[in-house]
């Protein structure tokens, strides 16, 4: 989102669109009926960056990126987040509390924000991942509480900062056409 590589900041726009676009999904597991025509459209919009910055990333993949020299970092990274979401959710899974499997995911994702953010060189990715956990924090009291998926609450949360951020991304992005 703040980086000086055209590319990534194409293909980071177009990823968190994507994931903005799973995160709505996955809220849409057990919505508020008043909830649903904005997941919908988060959705909408969420696939539209995917679509737009994919098509842009696939254009520049000949610009540099912040990952030159570091793609086997980036691999070890994403796998380990890959196993711990897994993991925690097959404890969770095994506990029957596979209710809190979306919030589960969602603080794996927010968490590995953060070295990401080193590897990419773009300071925007760590805000993300901090608000992101800032925010999973605040809804736990409620969780708690409550009966209903965690996909409730973490799939708004999650899918509002990535469209948030994917939006923030093209601002910037454009102007570097």
């Amino acid at each position: 989102m703040l980086t000086g590589f055209l590319r990534d900041q194409f293909f980071t726009t177009a990823w968190f669109g994507l994931m903005a676009f799973v995160w709505f999904g996955w809220a849409q597991e057990d919505p508020p009926r008043k909830w649903r025509i904005w997941l919908g459209v988060g959705s909408v919009l969420g696939l539209g960056f995917a679509v737009a910055f994919g098509v842009l990333t696939a254009t520049n993949w000949d610009q540099p990126s912040a990952l030159a020299g570091k793609y086997a970092w980036f691999g070890v990274l994403v796998a380990a987040e890959v196993v711990a979401a897994g993991a925690g959710c097959l404890v969770l899974a095994r506990r029957g509390a596979s209710r809190w499997m979306a919030w589960w995911v969602a603080l794996v994702v927010a968490v590995h924000f953060l070295p990401l953010a080193l590897l990419l060189n773009d300071l925007g990715v760590a805000v993300v991942g901090v608000v992101q956990l800032a925010a999973l924090a605040v809804v736990v009291p409620r969780l708690r509480a409550a009966t209903t998926p965690s996909s409730r609450p973490a799939g708004p949360i999650m899918g509002a900062t990535l469209l948030l951020s994917a939006a923030i991304g093209a601002a910037i992005a454009i102007p570097g056409l």
